[in-house]
């Protein structure tokens, strides 16, 4: 295109040396417009491949001011155009009217309804998964368990919770099942040990008294203590019963107001704390934790990665089908990207002038040369054509009046 516009200028200018010649030579009136045009054309051509020049380079390298505007002022053009960028594409106004007209939430519902969608989405969930897995270490998580659930359970006093819950389990005779299972299963023991029972008669009756006597007594004995099993299991208001129940009651309130009691809380709570498992419990429930993360993430059939792929259909479809789910999606992301451009817009425009600041004059202006050079000799080229027709209407006009 330079070609194309020097090329140009040139044929101007051999037509204004031969029409200028034959004007000397007493050539006819016409080679007079002919002349006028191409001195015109000369003119245009010249003042535009200034003009077009400056904006690049110095012309013929002469330090004429106003000249190679964008190597000496990018620093300046970089920052007007980061101004440019921050008034007209990040306000409040223009990024809420884009949002609402890209129906984003529609869009990303439509396409997550999608089953291969769902899947890949659930994919790529899988792979950060285990990457954020894989990454932590097992001594920074089982410092952060320890310290979110261990440390509690030693600051806290157990005394108190404690006998709360219990209180409430008696209140509401919630633990009346675990009695019943226990009498059942007392009964039970009661009747598979017979012989062992009667032994205990033999064990301890005198030397001297009668076999006969001791297995009398020991089936008399045994006969009662399975009717007493019997009694307490049947009668749900038995008077093993109602003490069991009266001392529960009395051990939850001791728990929360006891001295004594919620210490020998404090004490059992320290034994439990300080057994090798309960100190390594941290460190296990982890590694479970996190063997069964991974292999979940692993298998694409296993019952999470397939919940998690189904949920994300069904967001899907809510997100096309329910009006007021999508505009509530749809004031989310216009809330968090109007905070966003209202926080950080200078931070964002300035990244637009830092990086212009960064580059090199020249270079930068050779790439915009580049990129928009060949437009700009059409201006040359508009130029010689444009003034040869002024010149040519210059010169029939005066002609005409002089």
């Amino acid at each position: 295109m330079k070609t194309a516009a020097t090329g140009l200028l040139l044929v101007a200018s051999v037509i204004y040396v031969i029409a200028r010649w034959q004007e000397n030579q007493g050539a006819a009136a016409w080679v007079g417009y002919v002349r006028a045009a191409a001195e015109a054309g000369m003119v245009g051509a010249l003042a535009d491949w200034f003009a077009v020049t400056a904006l690049f380079r110095r012309p013929l390298g002469l330090p004429i001011p106003h000249t190679a505007i964008i190597p000496t002022r990018k620093d300046a053009l970089g920052k007007s155009l980061g101004d440019f960028v921050g008034s007209n594409f990040l306000s409040e106004q223009v990024i809420r009217e884009k949002l609402r007209r890209a129906e984003v939430a529609r869009r990303a519902g439509t396409w997550l309804a999608k089953p291969e969608n769902a899947a890949r989405v659930t994919s790529e969930l899988a792979a950060a998964t285990r990457g954020a897995v894989a990454v932590l270490r097992d001594e920074d998580v089982q410092a952060v368990l320890e310290q979110a659930l261990l440390r509690k359970l030693v600051d806290r006093p157990w005394g108190p919770p404690i006998g709360k819950i219990l209180e409430q389990v008696v209140e509401e005779r919630s633990h009346h099942g675990l009695v019943d299972m226990l009498c059942d299963r007392a009964y039970e023991w009661v009747e598979r040990n017979r012989e062992s029972l009667r032994g205990l008669v033999s064990k301890r009756a005198p030397s001297w008294s009668p076999k006969f006597v001791d297995d009398m007594v020991g089936e008399r004995i045994y006969n009662e203590i399975l009717a007493f099993a019997w009694s307490v299991k049947t009668d749900k208001n038995h008077q093993v019963r109602q003490m069991l129940d009266k001392f529960l009651g009395e051990f939850a309130s001791d728990l929360q107001n006891d001295p004594v009691a919620m210490d020998k809380a404090e004490q059992f709570k320290q034994q439990v704390l300080d057994h090798p498992a309960v100190q390594n419990l941290a460190g296990s429930v982890w590694s479970r934790i996190k063997q069964l993360i991974l292999d979940a993430a692993e298998d694409p059939s296993s019952e999470l990665r397939l919940r998690v792929e189904g949920g994300i259909r069904s967001l899907g479809e809510r997100l096309i089908k329910d009006d007021a789910l999508r505009a509530k999606a749809d004031g989310w992301l216009e809330g968090a990207a109007v905070y966003v451009v209202t926080n950080y817009q200078g931070e964002i425009t300035t990244l637009i002038s830092d990086t212009v600041e960064r580059w090199d004059g020249e270079e930068t202006s050779r790439k915009i040369e580049l990129q928009v050079g060949r437009d700009l000799q059409f201006i040359r080229i508009n130029g010689t054509v444009v003034g040869a027709l002024a010149g040519l209407t210059i010169h029939t006009i005066s002609q005409l009046l002089l």
